[in-house]
């Protein structure tokens, strides 16, 4: 067994011949340039695409093959230079029935393990998407109903981001997820957290005690993959292991969840459209303070203080350490060329994140920008919490 670091919530910008897969993401973001990101850079050894089932996506990686840099492996994933292993998956929104009866929706990150399992997923997930090309589009179906389309082609289904206020099952549809999956709950391994939450506050909702927490970048550019990522403990990196460590299975397991204190995440308070303003006071906050306006963001923390069954955390004997820790380019005053000038010394983000001493960093950079470092390593930085979709 061996201890690896793993993103497994990355978007694709652009296709290699430049079509839009997500429309918000970077033009860099492709399946080539975000293998090399992951190898050399940031030191990631399994790495999430969840933009795989578009068609000009799927003809990338067929291209990507064809090169010999990369292989698919009989476990699962593609293999990048025999150091990151690379899962295919798909970020699927469905029409949901929300609490009060109404129309929700919610993301899903599905997860497969053959380049064909995907492309038979994608061919049959066109009869309920109208544009399978782009990223994260509506089904006409429901997570209840997807689960089975997944399972068919030996995929896993974890909803993404579950808490944030908008696409997400807690923050936009329901107050229990077994509400909406009801006998097939089991089948769903792990939940994504997202950046405004964490262990802490998830585990103050019981019904997730038996799940693996994700914590995962999302990211939208090549510098933000690893801005939350996981250590787990496998024989090797294919999706036979990943899966294996989801369901803690045969001594594979999450070892701990890295992740932004989630004061910092962009959702984690309410906030007032109207006053364009985080808004202040005990959760949870459900109105302005300063117009009254019920028109509002509904932050991350307040809707756990709604929906929670515990008042105080209560976490399984599975569960690992969540640590807050702040990636590089987060850190005040360590600029792109300070960051190129580490890496080009000590190799990875995860080895200067990791591994380096605070001696060893100073003889690259300054003293304050070296204990800035370490200090963001360890969680110790001032946070000032975030609201209504600004990071702070």
């Amino acid at each position: 067994m061996y201890e690896v670091f793993a993103d497994l919530h990355v978007h694709i910008g652009r296709s290699e011949k430049g079509k839009p897969i997500k429309i918000t993401a970077a033009r860099s973001l492709n399946f080539a340039n975000i293998a090399k990101e992951c190898v050399e850079k940031k030191g990631i050894n399994i790495v999430g695409i969840i933009d795989c089932a578009s068609p000009y996506v799927i003809e990338d990686i067929e291209n990507f093959l064809k090169t010999g840099e990369a292989f698919e492996i009989p476990d699962g994933g593609i293999i990048y230079q025999n150091k990151v292993c690379i899962i295919l998956g798909s970020e699927i929104e469905t029409s949901e029935v929300n609490d009060e009866g109404k129309t929700g929706s919610a993301h899903n990150l599905c997860y497969f393990p053959t380049l064909n399992d995907i492309k038979n997923f994608s061919s049959e997930m066109s009869n309920h998407i109208k544009n399978m090309t782009l990223s994260s589009q509506r089904a006409d179906i429901s997570a209840y109903e997807l689960i089975d389309i997944v399972e068919k082609y030996h995929g896993i289904l974890i909803p993404a981001h579950c808490f944030t206020p908008h696409k997400s099952f807690y923050g936009n549809c329901t107050s229990s997820l077994k509400r909406i999956f009801k006998e097939k709950y089991d089948k769903i391994p792990a939940i994504e957290l997202g950046l405004s939450s964490d262990t802490f506050l998830a585990d103050q909702i019981s019904e997730l005690e038996t799940k693996t927490f994700l914590t995962n970048s999302d990211a939208h550019s090549l510098p933000k993959i690893a801005r939350e990522y996981n250590k787990m403990q496998l024989e090797d990196i294919s999706f036979k292991e990943f899966y294996k460590a989801l369901k803690n299975e045969d001594g594979r397991k999450i070892v701990a969840n890295y992740g932004l204190d989630p004061k910092l995440g962009k959702y984690h308070r309410t906030y007032c459209e109207v006053c364009s303003k985080r808004i202040e006071g005990i959760a949870p906050v459900t109105k302005c303070d300063t117009c009254d306006s019920k028109i509002i963001t509904m932050g991350v923390f307040d809707r756990i203080q709604i929906i929670k069954d515990r008042e105080e955390t209560k976490s399984p004997d599975f569960r690992p350490e969540y640590v807050y820790q702040i990636p590089l380019n987060f850190i005040p005053g360590l600029g792109g060329r300070t960051i190129d000038k580490l890496l080009n010394h000590f190799g990875t983000e995860m080895t200067i994140l990791h591994k380096v001493s605070q001696d060893d960093i100073e003889t690259i950079v300054n003293g304050k920008i070296a204990e800035k470092i370490i200090l963001a390593r360890e969680g110790k930085m001032h946070i000032v919490e975030g609201g209504g979709g600004v990071y702070r």
